[in-house]
């Protein structure tokens, strides 16, 4: 029987810059301090796996550069007991990094990224990966350069990856990143039918299907999102679809099936950082749906992880493990 998760794609160092406000262009701001963390799809979501002491399997495959940066990532992927056979050294770039950007109210965040040694990833990565791992997650799509590139037979390379390891035995999963653009259909969409499960924000989701989740004063729409929902699972997702934003989410399973929970709230000044909360509920998702569970208890666990990581600065810093968030939602859901 098939067991654990192997999450393949970004690997980088975040540079966490806390600012006074975000200035509008041509003026300045102070940073009032800075941390070093690491960030990325795969590095998130794995650390947050393995934070959790769920006796679960993991497995990290990646991209990255031969420098500190690079041995920096590989400490760390030893260090929380993840499988590194599938991480590649790149020689001649270097590892990917991200400037983030983080106002004194926390509300927000901006990233200046450098793609690094993650544009690199390709099909030759991820062809001979032969684990016993139920789940391959893949992610950040629209931040791969070579998985995005068009593909003759899938549409896109990811595609292929996605399509190659389904007949390999692994349920697919695959998240995406917020950027701005109109690339989403074009990138997204064809990945689709070889994507058991999608796990995505409100932005990312209206940007695939090609209008907004909220309305003009910032609202969620429900009916938008359970339509997004459908369509996302009409364009090739094979089990279950899930939107998440920071009011709560959304699961619909291939049935029909559709649930929705309210996330848990915190109050204003306990948000330390959004950072890394998005992957956070992602992580947690990926372990129910690993275990089975169903999903109106997904979103509720999934939720309650996320709530755990706003109150940290850094990407993994506040993931608690499966018995505190366990408690968590007995004394309060």
């Amino acid at each position: 029987m098939r067991r654990g998760i192997i999450s393949v794609g970004n690997w980088l160092v975040d540079h966490l810059k806390f600012i006074q406000r975000y200035p509008i262009v041509g003026n300045l701001t102070t940073i009032e301090r800075e941390e070093l963390a690491l960030g990325g799809c795969s590095h998130n979501v794995l650390v947050d796996l393995a934070r959790m002491q769920a006796d679960l399997p993991l497995y990290a495959g990646g991209c990255i550069g031969n420098d500190a940066n690079g041995d920096y990532i590989l400490d760390e992927i030893k260090r929380h007991g993840i499988d590194a056979r599938y991480m590649c050294r790149v020689d001649g770039v270097p590892t990917s990094y991200t400037d983030v950007m983080i106002p004194q109210d926390g509300t927000s965040r901006t990233f200046f990224h450098n793609k690094g040694a993650n544009a690199y990833l390709d099909f030759e990565h991820v062809e001979h990966i032969d684990v016993q791992a139920k789940i391959f997650h893949l992610g950040y799509l629209l931040l791969l350069d070579r998985l995005d590139a068009a593909d003759e037979e899938y549409g896109r390379r990811a595609a292929r990856v996605l399509a190659h390891l389904q007949r390999q035995g692994y349920e697919t999963s695959v998240d995406v990143v917020s950027e701005e653009g109109d690339r989403f259909p074009q990138v997204v969409l064809p990945c689709l039918p070889y994507t058991d499960y999608l796990i995505v924000n409100e932005v990312e989701a209206g940007a695939c299907c090609g209008y907004a989740l909220r309305d003009g004063e910032g609202r969620i729409l429900p009916g938008k999102v359970e339509a997004a929902l459908r369509l996302l699972l009409e364009a090739g997702v094979g089990k279950v679809c899930v939107i998440h934003f920071p009011e709560g989410g959304y699961a619909m399973c291939r049935n029909g099936e559709c649930r929705y929970e309210p996330s848990m709230r915190l109050r204003a000044d306990e948000i330390v950082s959004p950072v890394g909360a998005g992957d956070a509920f992602c992580a947690a998702m990926l372990y129910m749906l690993h275990e089975e569970k169903p999903l109106q208890e997904a979103l509720v666990f999934a939720n309650a992880s996320a709530r755990f990581n706003l109150k940290h600065p850094s990407s993994t810093g506040g993931a608690p493990t499966l018995d505190e968030i366990n408690r968590f939602i007995k004394e309060n859901y």
